[in-house]
């Protein structure tokens, strides 16, 4: 499962910021001004929350980001980089953020030349 940038922010936003906010109020408010089910909306935050959380960070394991910058040392006169992107390039500047992952890919191309 994967979200796009703008819904894992939300997602996330509402998983550590929102969602234990207004639990911790409720819990609070209740054992102040005697609100019924404490304990029970708490635990029901908890346990969506917690969901929540999981689901979230399966999904920032797998996301393959905005693309992948690669890097070749392999010869010693030159650094080569190259950018693949995962996203169309006109999308790019109305993103908050810009993730590439680095991949070195020195040693395949070294073994790639010697196969040769």
């Amino acid at each position: 499962m994967q979200f796009s940038s703008k819904t894992y922010d939300i997602l996330k936003w509402i998983a550590q910021l929102l969602l234990p906010a207004v639990g911790t109020l409720y819990f609070a408010l209740a054992k102040i001004w005697g609100f019924p089910y404490a304990q029970e909306v708490l635990g029901t935050i908890t346990a969506i929350d917690t969901f929540l959380g999981v689901i979230l960070g399966l999904t920032s394991t797998s996301y393959a980001g905005d693309g992948v910058l690669e890097i070749d040392t392999s010869d010693p006169e030159t650094d080569r980089y190259r950018i693949n992107l995962n996203v169309p390039i006109d999308e790019i500047p109305a993103n908050k953020q810009f993730l590439l992952k680095v991949k070195d890919i020195s040693n395949v191309e070294i073994s790639r030349g010697q196969n040769s």
